[in-house]
């Protein structure tokens, strides 16, 4: 039997794409890095994007993705969504085609499962449909973008930038990308705060007691029952 421990870092990973889309959407981090380099005593920052009014496309509308669209409509902008299927009771438009979705996001934001299935899924043809003035946003798992296509977006400005917590091959990031003025690189820190790490922990321990115990799981994955 496999367990995960769902809906206690919920919360935590939803912020950290939200923070991400304020950070590239914005220019935060370049901002800060610009107020470091004694920067702002020569001259003033450049201007950057309003994010009300941006139409978001979130690829995958699970716990996390739904998180998602809540925090980021509350900033005033649009929510789409692709998945494997329209979900009832949600006010999102759904999208069918993620190319279709990226085509009209500002920002594309990646929330569903890794592995096989999903493996690539966000490849140069999405990335190209994303367009110059696009950005993806990571917080699932690396192996859902092609990795060497995302770096050549960036690099020929295919895209407009990234935000990017998750990698395929961590902790090792693509050096291209560290040279990125464009691009936010995060340590995989979506669920890393002392309050969801020991959440986890507790369910992770819960759910052995109960098998010990011979009683039901109380998180088990519905795909490995």
């Amino acid at each position: 039997k496999v367990t995960n421990t769902p809906d206690v870092l919920t919360d935590d990973v939803a912020d950290v794409a939200v923070g991400l889309v304020l950070m590239t959407g914005r220019g935060f981090a370049k901002a800060e890095r610009f107020v470091r380099a004694g920067e702002w005593e020569k001259k003033g920052p450049e201007l950057t994007t309003k994010l009300g009014g941006r139409t978001v496309g979130i690829l995958g509308l699970g716990r996390i993705g739904k998180a998602i669209g809540h925090r980021l409509e509350a900033m005033g902008m649009r929510i789409a969504y692709t998945g494997r299927k329209a979900q009832p009771g949600v006010h999102y438009r759904f999208v069918p085609d993620l190319k279709a979705l990226a085509a009209e996001s500002d920002f594309l934001v990646v929330a569903c499962p890794g592995g096989p299935a999903t493996k690539n899924l966000v490849n140069a043809d999405v990335l190209a449909a994303l367009g110059s003035k696009g950005t993806i946003v990571n917080i699932a798992r690396g192996s859902i973008v092609d990795e060497p296509a995302l770096v050549r977006a960036l690099q020929d400005g295919t895209i407009g930038g990234a935000g990017l917590d998750v990698f395929a091959d961590e902790p090792h990031v693509p050096k291209p990308l560290l040279a990125m003025d464009n691009v936010v690189l995060l340590p995989h820190v979506g669920s890393a705060t002392n309050e969801t790490r020991k959440a986890m922990g507790d369910l992770c321990k819960a759910n052995l007691d109960a098998w010990f115990a011979g009683k039901p799981l109380l998180t088990l994955i519905p795909e490995l029952a």
